[in-house]
């Protein structure tokens, strides 16, 4: 592992780097904050699929993708003379020690939880007027709901046990059902949007992050499905003239194969 000073003197190479670019290529030169923004969010969701697969590798590289992102931020900001990347650093670390007192103050807490309701309650102070405002309204719907639960769960909007939740999830089951039977489509729609945000809510009880379970079973299905249509061509088969009944067949082949 690279010392501290090694570390240092890595991230300054970066900075004299985006320099250059930033002077010395058309491309980089040409990049505002608005056009690197939809490159930013890919390469997130890049760094998290690295995450998911626990390939310590590609997260290493996709890492290195963000910073750079950061750093052309900042960049661009210091040419706007609206910050730098010390003025970024510097507020990042006025906010940590801002809203972590039982590390830098005199404030006692138990456990996490104890922590996340300062959290908020230290943002309330700042000037918030709603414990949601820190959820971005461009968040995927999962992520967003996940994060409307843990923010109102910080200042005690919360239940007490999962079996509480559960309750919650059948009685939510039980109106879709009862609306599915009734036929409005658009009250169909609000149950079973009720039906997952309950979900995501029991799975923050039994601590699941519904998002990684579902993309961890988007990923399984890709990969049975695909399998299945490679063994399918393989006896040259087209998925298109095949019944369900003989697709199944290699769908639980593909069980086993990816156990």
């Amino acid at each position: 592992m690279n010392s501290r000073k090694d570390q240092l003197e890595a991230f300054n190479r970066l900075l004299d780097m985006m320099d250059d670019l930033r002077e010395k290529c058309p491309w980089d030169k040409k990049q505002t904050l608005e056009s690197l923004r939809h490159l930013t969010i890919e390469e997130t969701y890049e760094l998290a699929d690295a995450i998911l697969e626990n390939d310590l590798t590609e997260i290493k590289k996709e890492l290195g993708d963000v910073l750079l992102h950061i750093v052309f931020y900042a960049k661009i900001g210091s040419e706007k003379k609206a910050f730098d990347i010390g003025d970024v650093a510097n507020t990042i670390s006025k906010k940590l020690r801002h809203r972590h007192p039982h590390i830098y103050g005199d404030v006692a807490v138990e456990n996490e939880n104890d922590v996340k309701r300062n959290w908020e309650q230290l943002k309330l102070k700042e000037g918030k007027n709603s414990v949601l405002e820190g959820v971005p309204k461009s968040l995927p719907a999962v992520v967003k709901a996940s994060r409307i639960q843990e923010k109102v769960a910080g200042v005690g909007f919360d239940w007490e046990r999962p079996e509480q939740v559960w309750e919650k999830v059948q009685e939510e089951l039980t109106e879709l059902n009862e609306e599915i039977k009734a036929g409005t489509k658009e009250n169909i729609e609000k149950e079973f949007g009720d039906v997952l945000f309950s979900m995501i809510n029991y799975a923050r009880f039994i601590d699941v992050n519904p998002e990684n379970a579902l993309e961890k079973t988007n990923k399984k299905f890709i990969s049975r499905f695909q399998y299945l249509e490679k063994e399918a061509k393989k006896e040259g088969k087209e998925l298109s003239n095949m019944s369900l009944t003989e697709m199944d067949v290699y769908w639980e082949k593909s069980k086993e194969f990816f156990k």
